[in-house]
């Protein structure tokens, strides 16, 4: 809330906005538009020399000063720019540009003091400006230009102005009026990403562009606007502003930021020892020093750099906030919340840090105060994105449904935790009871586990935004974040994996204290998934395989980097796979114990490659013989297929795509495409060339790959089911273990369901459920054709695969119930005639009778009679319901007759 004088104030304002006159005409000598322009080149001694010599040879202008000041400033002249700004409000005492410099010029140098009476003038002056005679003469002569609008409007901001007003009055207005102002983009843009309004401030940064092109500074807005959320986009846009400027020191900040994300330790360190010439105090390029020592467990590092950072400015909030944000992303919440309260005690008002506290804490289940200090936020900040977005959550939450036992902690939609929130605990106990006795680990604390029915919610409480990054479940400790199969839309994956992959997670997080590489933690939990069922994790397939035996493995001590910097969607799922093989080869040759042994030195500080040499061999060589086993596990899939691609014709030959840009199922469909596209005369030789190399009696002694799914992709277009029977069966002799709902397996039960060859599509169908975790269409299709030949416990166990991956639907749950039935097991025939009753079925009464019977075989008469009366209440004239109502009257009460049906 802001007091009545601020109010007054900020209304007078609004009125000076309305009616000031502009005349735009350049005021400024072209010898300060070329010292401009050397200093957004990056010219800064040049920009000095030239401004120096402006003051000294006694130019009237103020851009003089503050340009002087600002390129002091990019080259860690703090004192010197001081000194300047102090003679330049002795000579343009009413200069609101001036004032607004000399307050950051005063913060830098740890002259709070001054820097509040520098913006205590800007707001006297405009309230004389707003109110008073001489206002009235300035407005009148048009003396309050557009860069003035925009330094008042930056100085509002700081006073504590709704960020929309400004947005709106000030800076609207004047790119409104005035649409080429280069300055009004880079404030708006500036605005929205300091309140996370990333997408407002690309459209900002991207009109901008059209009118400034060359521009670094808007170029390096828009590497700030994607780098949330488009890691390639951001890299062109800093390529560009170092193209431009060459010593941007936010520009090369921020690739240090992604640097030390990707844990390209030594890469970042020479970035900033580039910053170091251009400016050497820059306290954010100390900062992100003391993150890097930390991150390496040099603690007198960390303390040398935080201080130096802080050399100028002893209490400014952003070095430790700026500390504590990197830590947090890299997953050190609890050092980083540290981080973050020492902010605050420098200054209690500093909301970036008390919004990441907010989100720390509540990764780390601190959710009282977590949940306060985003209220707190958005009460002093309406337009703080995350803010919103985490008190928007809040609520949302609030109508969730809490399930526990003495190891977790569970909230769910309330339309879906009745349903299988007992699934839920039940799957999480037995990961926990597996891999703690697995590594020796002894949980004290319950762990979060909080599943959202809307991916936005998933996202908001996972990454703060409500954008998604094709995540399905996140772990930061003891709390686990993930999307309900409902969140993941019409074709979700395996819950069970999902949340066996997280809790995973926990395990190897807690051993290290979080200190451990993103490549070990994915790999460990995506090799426990492999050992946990054999249709669960990745494994290898022909992407995986063309792309070991390519250039695409990744050395094992930058694994890291792969999540971060991906050549395409399918690279990051390679590098998830390519971990857990790296994990698997460990294990393999050294020994279960040694990965045990190097997360153990992880934890008590070792750096990674330093435990990986302690336990198994020297990183060198364990990369050269890694990449060898990756090579035989890679020739060794299907060695009896010759994997040469093809073009769209059918020939071998190079690719026509990048094999590692698109999926196998996408390069196929490509080549359909391209063959739909060609006339019937070609598509005719396609399908004879394809018909003879499958038969493996062509030029390759071995039977192609793609000329084998391209031949049968063609036969089930065209068809031609028998045909197309052929190459599937060829493909699922030579290799046996694919997976895929684009499988031959698939395939093939589709061609043989089409004519009526109802054995071996049960044949081909049972066998692709042991090699797949996901696909429910087989799984319903075994449930039916196992309910036809009257094999109960196959109904029930395809019923339990399809509720591992969408326990959401009422059909699995009426084929388990009648089979269980069937089978004379009563207690998950109960359970799945309750399920039922939560999905609003067509017909509860049924339901209410059919679980009355169960429950009176059972001995829970009470239980029976309240069914028995629902069904009743729903279908009076029930005659099997008014009966069983008689049986459990007993023989005390006289037997009736049924009324009459209608």
């Amino acid at each position: 809330m802001h007091t009545p004088r601020r109010g007054k104030f900020l209304h007078a304002c609004i009125y000076a906005v309305i009616v000031f006159a502009v005349s735009m005409g350049s005021i400024f000598a072209a010898t300060l538009d070329e010292a401009q322009e050397m200093f957004r080149k990056g010219q800064y001694n040049e920009c000095i020399r030239a401004a120096q010599s402006a003051i000294e040879d006694g130019t009237y202008e103020e851009g003089w000063p503050i340009l002087l000041a600002r390129a002091q400033m990019a080259t860690g002249k703090y004192p010197e720019a001081m000194t300047t700004v102090n003679s330049g409000l002795r000579r343009y005492s009413s200069s609101y540009q001036l004032r607004l410099e000399a307050y950051h010029v005063f913060k830098a140098n740890g002259r709070a003091d001054r820097a509040k009476s520098a913006l205590d003038d800007i707001e006297s002056q405009l309230a004389t400006l707003s109110t008073g005679r001489r206002g009235s003469r300035l407005r009148n002569a048009g003396m309050v230009d557009a860069d003035d609008m925009l330094a008042i409007g930056r100085a509002l901001l700081l006073l504590g102005v709704d960020p929309k007003l400004v947005l709106d009055n000030f800076y609207g207005q004047v790119r409104s009026n005035y649409p080429n102002i280069r300055e009004v983009y880079l404030a708006s843009g500036e605005l929205a990403l300091d309140k996370g309004d990333f997408d407002l401030a690309a459209r900002t940064f991207n009109d901008a562009l059209t009118r400034f092109p060359d521009d670094p500074d808007i170029q390096f807005g828009l590497a700030r606007a994607y780098a949330p959320s488009d890691a390639e986009k951001m890299g062109t846009y800093l390529q560009s502003v170092l193209d431009a400027n060459e010593n941007h020191v936010p520009g090369m900040l921020l690739l240090v930021d992604h640097l030390i994300d990707a844990e390209q330790y030594d890469e970042a360190l020479k970035m900033l020892d580039t910053v170091k010439k251009v400016n050497p105090w820059d306290p954010e390029a100390w900062a992100y020093r003391a993150v890097i020592a930390n991150l390496q467990n040099e603690t007198n590092g960390e303390t040398t750099a935080r201080a130096n950072a802080l050399k100028y400015w002893s209490s400014n909030p952003r070095v430790d906030e700026l500390i504590g944000t990197k830590l947090s992303q890299n997953y050190r919440f609890v050092e980083g919340a540290r981080h973050e309260r020492q902010a605050l005690d420098f200054d209690p008002n500093y909301l970036p840090a008390k919004i990441q506290l907010a989100q720390d804490l509540l990764r780390l289940g601190q959710e009282t105060e977590g949940w306060e200090l985003a209220n707190e936020v958005h009460d002093q900040d309406g337009y703080d994105v995350t803010a919103f977005n985490l008190v928007t959550l809040r609520k949302q939450m609030a109508k969730y449904e809490t399930i526990t036992n003495h190891d977790f902690i569970v909230r769910m939609a309330t339309n879906e935790a009745p349903i299988y929130g007992d699934r839920v605990l039940a799957l999480l106990q037995r990961v926990k009871d597996t891999v703690t006795k697995k590594y020796g680990v002894e949980l004290t604390e319950p762990t979060y586990v909080e599943i959202f029915a809307a991916q936005k919610d998933f996202g908001v409480r996972t990454f703060g935004m409500p954008h998604n990054p094709g995540f399905l479940g996140v772990c930061f400790g003891n709390v686990i974040t993930a999307n309900s199969p409902v969140a993941q839309g019409s074709n979700p994956e395996n819950w069970e994996d999902v949340l066996w992959h997280e809790f995973c997670h926990v395990i190897t997080l807690g051993i290290t204290h979080n200190k451990m590489p993103r490549w070990l933690s994915e790999g460990i939990s995506v090799y426990e998934e492999r050992q946990a069922s054999p249709t669960w994790g990745m494994r290898m397939n022909p992407r995986n395989r063309e792309m070991i035996l390519g250039e695409d493995l990744t050395p094992i001590s930058e694994l890291s980097s792969a999540f971060m910097t991906p050549k395409s969607p399918y690279h990051v799922q390679f590098a998830y796979y390519e971990s857990s093989l790296v994990v698997e080869y460990i294990v393999q040759q050294f020994g279960f114990p040694a990965l045990k042994d190097i997360l153990t030195d992880l934890g008590n500080g070792a750096k990674i490659n330093d435990a990986i040499a302690r336990h198994t061999e020297d990183m060198p060589k364990l990369e050269r013989d890694f990449a060898e086993y990756a090579r035989t596990q890679a020739l060794n899939l299907a060695p009896g297929l010759d994997w040469t691609r093809i073009d769209s014709e059918g020939r071998s030959g190079p690719p026509e795509v990048a094999a590692t840009n698109m999926a196998d199922s996408d390069i196929i469909k490509l080549l359909m495409r391209k063959r739909e596209d060609a006339s019937a005369t070609n598509a005719v030789a396609l399908r004879q060339e394809a018909g003879t190399n499958s038969g493996a009696k062509a030029n390759s002694p071995k039977p192609n790959y793609w000329k084998l799914i391209l031949e049968a992709r063609i036969a089930l277009d065209e068809k031609r089911w028998a045909d197309a029977r052929v190459p599937l069966k060829k493909l699922m002799e030579l290799f046996p273990n694919q997976n895929g709902s684009d499988s031959a397996y698939a395939l093939l039960a589709a061609a043989d369901r089409q004519l009526n060859e109802t054995n071996e599509e049960f044949e081909v169908l049972s066998k692709f459920a042991k090699l797949d975790s996901d696909d429910t269409d087989a799984f319903m299709r075994l449930m039916e054709l196992d309910e036809t030949r009257g094999n109960w416990p196959g109904v029930v166990e395809n019923a339990e695969r399809f509720l591992a991956v969408n326990p959401l639907l009422p059909e699995p749950y009426r084929r388990l119930a009648k089979a269980s039935e069937q089978v004379g097991n009563a207690a998950p025939a109960i359970r799945a005639y309750q399920r039922l009753l939560l999905m609003d079925p067509p017909d509860p009464a049924d339901l209410h009778y059919r679980l009355a019977k169960l429950l009176h075989k059972q001995g829970d008469a009470p239980g029976a009679k309240r069914h028995v009366m629902q069904a009743l209440e729903d279908a009076p004239r029930f005659p099997a319901a008014l009966q069983l109502l008689l049986e459990l009257q007993g023989p005390d009460h006289p037997a009736q007759s049924p009324p009459p049906s209608n």
